[in-house]
């Protein structure tokens, strides 16, 4: 889907495929190895592209559970989300987890239904399981004419225009040809089956009698879904939502943060680390004269010869201006940033910006300063928008490098994947780095990426042992907490390991333990997600 709003949006001459047969193109948004391998998007990705008088930014993110977080991550940046629906399948258990993300962000959510050029399920079924599992209302936009071979095209019933498409070459535009509804005769003749001819008009007149009106502000609330259906592969629909969606799409916003007088030199509580979001309780606009972006991912080695790394900024107020100096959130009070240089972003592809407006994506050198929900800012008032946080882990595995004399290559990967938060990293408690470093991840196949990476990106090879446990807390009552619960035999059968920050974090073999230790030893105040913390250097 991605690479055909690409095509249409002018940003591709030709529209590649996610597993690529013969002579297709890769996608441009899936450039990892082990993405173009398995035809799976296994990290978000920034394509950014002008279209009519707009500036669009995609934030292409995976689609498999197992990377949730990433998705979740790249949710954090945008200002409107499409969900997209298999026509054969409908709510699948990752859609599940993108709407409650896009709920809690309070995002505006379009739904395009994709590949109706196959059987698939009732256009009204669909429209019932959302409504059902979500509570979330729909409104049908293009409304599809038959589905697998007897697909013939959309009626746009904003427009009352019904769409006919050709099967042509599915890595080029579509041909289109627009018939009115007014004009029976003609669709009748076009359509070329009664029955479907007969079911569209039967459609269009029980839509509107049964469907509560478009309305915006319900839909920018996210009450309201605008829905769509199309197949992105052979091109069906995918302009005309292109189209809606630039009409309809709420433009770059603002974001709550929290706003302190910047006290140079000292150090204080107020220095707080990334806000939490019920502090977070003034709104940083567009408009709002100084420069404010936080960072939502961190990236290694878009270009492998140069070893480079990469802070992903969504920027929600004031300019960026090539060589500015910036405030850090989790920095102490007065200490600056240059930021010499920074890109647009294309997928892997990058090209040097020397300015930048609120809603864009910038890519920024990262030497190791910028994590994940890190705020940057210019002015006397130190900023930070709420943070990003790790969530609980369900896979834990020791990983190891079989190969003493590859240490080097093998820390230094282990390091940037952890920057970039391929997985997490947690080790014995008072381990300084010696003993053995154990992997958290949410799903398996993120143990499958780090172990890939390591081996074309580094040239390492890895081994993995995997630990039975099932999720993990964070221990938010310090390290005396864990030493009274565990002196008290509170502790028994779990597994007390540190981060790579050194914060204590319990590993559980299941939930109903997790649940009794949180609910009779409340001092140790256990959470399931954790934020940086706070740099004093």
């Amino acid at each position: 889907m991605t690479e055909k709003l690409l095509l249409y949006g002018g940003a591709l001459q030709q529209a590649g495929a996610v597993r690529m047969k013969g002579e297709q193109r890769a996608t441009q948004s899936d450039f990892m190895e082990m993405e173009k391998a398995r035809g799976i998007s296994i990290s978000s990705t920034v394509m950014s592209f002008d279209y009519n008088t707009l500036h669009v930014n995609i934030l292409d993110t995976p689609g498999h559970q197992d990377f949730s977080e990433d998705t979740y991550r790249a949710l954090a940046a945008a200002d409107n989300a499409v969900m997209l629906l298999d026509a054969a399948k409908g709510l699948e258990p990752q859609t599940r987890k993108l709407f409650e993300v896009c709920r809690m962000r309070k995002l505006p959510l379009f739904t395009f239904v994709n590949k109706m050029d196959r059987p698939a399920l009732s256009p009204y079924e669909i429209m019932d399981q959302i409504e059902q599992e979500f509570g979330l209302e729909t409104y049908p936009i293009l409304w599809p004419i038959g589905d697998g071979e007897r697909f013939k095209g959309v009626l746009d019933r904003i427009e009352n225009v019904v769409h006919f498409f050709d099967r042509g070459d599915r890595k080029s535009k579509a041909e289109v040809e627009q018939v009115p509804m007014s004009d029976l005769a003609t669709l009748k003749e076009r359509i070329n089956d009664e029955e479907l001819f007969e079911k569209l008009l039967e459609d269009q007149e029980l839509l509107e009698e049964l469907i509560s009106p478009l309305d915006m502000e319900r839909v920018y609330k996210g009450e309201q879904s605008p829905l769509f259906f199309g197949s992105a592969m052979t091109n069906f629909g995918v302009q005309l939502f292109l189209d809606k969606f630039c009409d309809m799409g709420t433009k770059p916003g603002g974001r709550l943060a929290t706003r302190k007088e910047e006290a140079k030199g000292k150090k204080s509580k107020e220095n707080t680390n990334t806000s939490d979001d019920d502090d977070a309780d003034e709104l940083i606009s567009p408009d709002h004269g100084e420069f404010s972006g936080f960072v939502f991912k961190t990236q290694a080695n878009l270009d492998p010869k140069h070893r480079d790394r990469l802070a992903y900024v969504r920027i929600v107020s004031g300019s960026f201006i090539k060589g500015m100096k910036v405030g850090h959130s989790r920095s102490k009070p007065g200490k600056k940033y240059n930021l010499a240089q920074a890109q647009t972003l294309f997928g892997s592809d990058r090209e040097s910006v020397e300015v930048a407006y609120p809603g864009d994506v910038i890519g920024i050198n990262n030497p190791g300063n910028f994590a994940i929900g890190d705020t940057l800012f210019t002015g006397n008032e130190r900023i930070a928008f709420p943070g990003i946080p790790s969530f609980s882990p369900e896979k834990f595995a020791y990983i190891r490098n079989p190969n003493p004399s590859t240490y080097k290559s093998f820390q230094k990967g282990i390091d940037q994947l952890l920057a970039e938060g391929a997985v997490q990293a947690l080790r014995q408690r008072n381990d300084d780095g010696g003993g053995p470093l154990i992997l958290a991840a949410v799903g398996q196949l993120q143990f499958e990426v780090v172990q890939a990476r390591l081996k074309s990106e580094y040239n390492v090879e890895s081994d993995l042992e995997p630990i039975g446990y099932t999720l993990a807390r964070w221990a938010d009552g310090g390290w005396d907490a864990v030493d009274k619960a565990d002196a008290n035999g509170k502790l028994f059968g779990i597994m007390i390991v540190q981060d790579r920050w050194g914060r204590p974090v319990l590993l559980f073999r299941n939930d109903w333990k997790a649940a009794g230790v949180a609910e009779d030893e409340k001092y140790l105040e256990l959470k399931p997600w954790s934020k940086p913390p706070m740099m004093f250097d």
